[in-house]
């Protein structure tokens, strides 16, 4: 069911010349044949799914015995790439995504059956299939060189600014993968004839404006990262600019407009509660033995004030007895 809904064909099994076999094949040598209806290139890539499938459960199915193959038709036909064992999993992906992915860029049907890859199409696009594959394998070991592209009618060259490279490939290449998913493309930097490094999208759609699969929606997608990356470093730049102006300004005697930014005042410190001692040595000397510390003081200075106010009293009545003497 789901094979006939992804190539748009029908399949069923019958058995081959009218026999009465089972599935898998009889003592009479009749056998039970799948077949699929529909048109030459979904036809192909029905089978070949189902080969795959096979294939996992029963290896050597289909594969025992196979060698590359690179047809010359410039036709329908299929072509052949056989896998190391570590190469069949980077070319695979996680669930499929990267031969998905490659396929769809290269408009060309790609099925690994076991260590083979299937490539089904025209010329054009098993050659271009098989590129993306090898170039593909040959980023695990490390930048690959792509010379002249100008003469290609499936890639888009952008020169991506050096402090922009980072933000746009993302963590591990995780920005791209992104895009790739997005637009149906195949991104990746690859190194020139000189050494440079520059960003190739490949796909052999173009797209445009509105869509949203495509080189052009790809491109659209690289540039508004770059724009985003040169709009932040911008306004990292103008705010460091600000400030080197303000130190310029206070080191010059600082400008009218800005005024300094106010200073705290410093905390008054605080002074310790002096100890009971040294309040009692404050308030005067201590009591003497045997006394109480009763207020005796205060008491003695009222009898000072008021025996100096009788005094004074007493000297006042004495001058005037001396007055009324001299009168009389």
């Amino acid at each position: 069911g789901g094979i006939e809904e992804e190539w748009g064909v029908l399949m069923f099994f019958m058995n081959k010349d009218g026999g009465t076999g089972y599935k898998g094949g009889g003592k009479n040598g009749s056998t039970e044949m799948l077949m699929i209806c529909g048109e030459e290139r979904c036809r192909r890539g029905a089978e070949l799914k189902v080969m795959s499938s096979v294939e996992t459960k029963s290896p050597g199915t289909f594969t025992r015995g196979l060698r590359e193959k690179v047809s010359d038709r410039r036709g329908f036909d299929t072509d052949r790439m056989i896998f190391k064992d570590d190469e069949l999993s980077y070319a695979l992906g996680k669930e499929g995504s990267t031969r998905k992915k490659l396929a769809l860029a290269s408009d060309c049907i790609l099925q690994y059956v076991g260590h083979v890859a299937m490539m089904a199409g025209t010329q054009k696009e098993r050659r271009r299939c098989r590129e993306f594959i090898t170039w593909l394998l040959g980023q695990r070991r490390g930048a690959v060189t792509i010379g002249d592209v100008s003469s290609r009618d499936d890639v888009t060259e952008m020169h991506v600014p050096d402090n922009c490279k980072g933000w746009v490939t993302g963590n591990r290449g995780s920005e791209l993968r992104r895009m790739e998913q997005e637009t149906d493309t195949f991104m990746f930097m690859a190194l020139d004839s000189r050494g440079d490094e520059r960003l190739l999208i490949f796909s052999a759609h173009t797209g445009s404006k509105e869509a949203p699969t495509g080189r052009v929606a790809a491109e659209r997608l690289v540039n508004e990262l770059i724009q985003e990356k040169l709009q932040d470093d911008g306004r990292g730049r103008s705010e460091s600019r600000s400030r080197s102006r303000s130190r310029r300004s206070d080191s010059r005697g600082g400008s009218p407009r800005r005024s300094p930014s106010p200073r705290r005042s410093p905390t008054p410190k605080r002074r310790r509660s002096p100890t009971p001692k040294r309040r009692a040595n404050s308030r005067g000397p201590p009591p003497r033995k045997g006394h109480s510390d009763s207020p005796r003081p205060t008491a003695r200075r009222g009898a000072r004030r008021g025996r100096s106010d009788s005094r004074s009293q007493h000297s006042r009545a004495r001058g005037s007895k001396h007055r009324g003497r001299s009168d009389s």
